[in-house]
């Protein structure tokens, strides 16, 4: 695993992920929408792509299912990178479709390692 696509419309929360994944040896790509995330998948595929939920336009969910949809994407792992942490949000999300599940504020210091962990699994 090599190659990471964050799509969050957070720019603080965005750039951090960046940075840790960055620091940790990834190559890592990033989209602020669920449109540029689409754009950025006609061109390259990643290995992983971290998803907010809340996104301009097209919420998380639905970017994962027309992600799903696509047979030249559809074998992504896709975690969720969400700040919904209420019991039964994690499930929920697993339910949709995710890979996984990654709860906003990011762990630094354990953040690489969960993404690769759930890509792994």
């Amino acid at each position: 695993m090599r190659n990471i696509l964050v799509v969050d419309d957070n720019a603080i929360n965005r750039q951090l992920a960046v940075y840790l994944l960055k620091k940790g040896g990834y190559n890592v790509y990033e989209a602020e929408s669920g449109r540029q995330a689409f754009d950025f998948l006609a061109e390259q595929t990643p290995d992983v792509i971290l998803l907010d939920i809340q996104l301009p336009e097209m919420d998380g969910v639905e970017v994962l299912k027309r992600i799903r949809a696509n047979a030249a994407t559809k074998n992504i792992t896709v975690i969720a990178l969400t700040a919904y942490t209420m019991r039964g949000d994690r499930e929920k999300f697993e339910a949709a479709g995710f890979d996984g599940y990654l709860p906003k504020p990011i762990e630094p210091r354990t953040f690489a390692n969960q993404i690769l962990e759930i890509h792994n699994s």
